[in-house]
Parts: structure tokens; C-alpha cells; sequence
């Protein structure tokens, strides 16, 4: 259970491929007053990938688990076979050490964690300026197979019709304004 004392949260989401994690990266390394929601995951490591920092990789069996022990906040099956979700004690952890927490989620998850905090929250809705833009940063990726790529799209063009449940919507067309408009945001959410 997480405690009363809700500190604040940022949510930035957006369908694979828009740009959420270079945003909350650069964020992150702007702002010594924001730390990153680990989230957990039933999916192989990416290159480079490092357990506790980028995800915790848990297999499917201890995913379910701790969906039964109530430890998360939200959770998702993304893709058939392929979990993601918020632990609570991650959020906790991140509290105690005075922080403001940023989620890097997918839609459905920025939704859930936007409902569970209310006003404590403010959800940004990251997205590519087309389709065709997309789909080539997804291809451009490399590491993925054609059938996965087709799902991502077509999970995407499902996801674009959630961007009204958002507090901002943001389209990251030039990587530098995107990084400019977004550190303004954020001032904003730290002074308030």
C-alpha cells in the first residue's frame, strides 16, 4: 500500500516509437529534483539495458505473482505474453528520498496512474508528428522483427485516441523544442 503522503508525479507516455524515453532521459539529467520510476517488465533486456535502472525484469511467473500480492500500481499485458507495470514500493522508494517521480509508461498505464493520483499528477501525452514518422523511428530501431513493427503501429494508431485523457499533448517533431517545451513544463510542476 502506498503511503498518504503523496508527493508529486509526472507521466510522460506516448505509443512506442514517439520518443518518451530520450525525453525522459534528458528530463531526468536536467532536473536534480526528478527521479525515474523503474517499471517492471516480463520482456528480454535491450542492449545495454541494465537490471533496476532501465527495468526490473521479472519472468512471467513472478509478474503474476506480485500481480496477486497487490504490489503494483498498474499493470498491463502490452502484448500478448508481455507485461509491464508500476511496483508501489518503487514509488515509495522514490518518495522517501524527497524526489518528484517520472514515469516513462505506456498509454494505458499513464491513464491508470493519471486516475490514481489525481491532481497529485500531470500526464503528457508524447507523440511523433505522423504515422509515416513513426514507423520509421521504429524501423530505424533495428531490433525488432516485421511482425512486432505491425503490432507497435497498429497499437499506436489505438493509442492516438487516448491523447484527450492527457493534461498536455506534446508532438516531438524537433527533438530540441520538444526538450525546451518539456523542461518548461516541468518547471512548472516543481514550483507549484
Amino acid at each position: 500500500m502506498l503511503s498518504d503522503n503523496k508527493g508529486k508525479v509526472i507521466v510522460i507516455s506516448a505509443p512506442s516509437g514517439a520518443g518518451k524515453t530520450t525525453l525522459v532521459r534528458h528530463l531526468l539529467e536536467k532536473f536534480d529534483e526528478l527521479d525515474f520510476s523503474v517499471s517492471a517488465t516480463t520482456r528480454s533486456p535491450r542492449k545495454a539495458e541494465v537490471e533496476g535502472k532501465d527495468y526490473y525484469f521479472l519472468s512471467i511467473e513472478d509478474f503474476r505473482k506480485r500481480i496477486d500480492e497487490g504490489d503494483f500500481l498498474e499493470y498491463e499485458e502490452v502484448y500478448k505474453g508481455l507485461f509491464y507495470g508500476t511496483l508501489k514500493s518503487e514509488i515509495e522508494r522514490l518518495w522517501k528520498k524527497g524526489k518528484t517521480v517520472v514515469f516513462d509508461v505506456d498509454v494505458m498505464g499513464a491513464i491508470s496512474i493519471k486516475k490514481f493520483f489525481n491532481r497529485s499528477a500531470l500526464a503528457v501525452f508524447l507523440k511523433a508528428p505522423s504515422m509515416e514518422e513513426l514507423e520509421n523511428r521504429l524501423r530505424s530501431r533495428s531490433s525488432e522483427s516485421e511482425e512486432r513493427i505491425q503490432e507497435r503501429i497498429s497499437k499506436a494508431q489505438m493509442e492516438l485516441t487516448k491523447e484527450k485523457e492527457f493534461d498536455i499533448v506534446l508532438v516531438n517533431d524537433k527533438l530540441a523544442h520538444t526538450f525546451t517545451t518539456a523542461e518548461s513544463i516541468v518547471r512548472f510542476v516543481l514550483r507549484s
